[in-house]
């Protein structure tokens, strides 16, 4: 059975990493070229908001139970981005500490392999 449950959950998960566009918006930034746009991506949790806002005031007036669901979705979404943020500072910190390292190593293995070039005896030939 429970076996059953972990294939379930990872051929769900599999399903919606590849196909629903907010989780490969969110893949996309976590890519090392696009951390840069994870503080512009909480902006994108505004409409989700929105939407979770607009459904709520309309469950408070008697509209259909349904819309429950949509409510989690949009809050759901946008705490992913939310999320994404500080994350993506994090990761960037990270890759930019690993990148100077690499930086700071290459420099150090270019100093250390350095050796002063020994000129070679010329032969003097004399022009008479």
């Amino acid at each position: 059975m429970i076996r059953l449950i972990w294939t379930l959950s990872a051929h769900t998960r599999s399903y919606l990493r590849r196909y629903m566009p907010t989780n490969r918006l969110l893949d996309t930034i976590r890519r090392r070229s696009n951390l840069k746009w994870g503080i512009p991506a909480i902006l994108l949790a505004v409409p989700y908001l929105l939407i979770a806002s607009i459904c709520t005031t309309a469950l408070a007036d008697s509209a259909p139970g349904w819309l429950h669901l949509v409510v989690l979705w949009a809050v759901w979404n946008a705490m992913k981005f939310i999320i994404m943020g500080p994350v993506s500072l994090v990761l960037l910190a990270r890759a930019r500490i690993r990148e100077a390292g690499a930086r700071r190593r290459d420099r150090t293995r270019e100093t250390l392999s350095w050796t002063p070039r020994q000129e070679e005896p010329t032969a003097y030939v004399s022009a008479r």
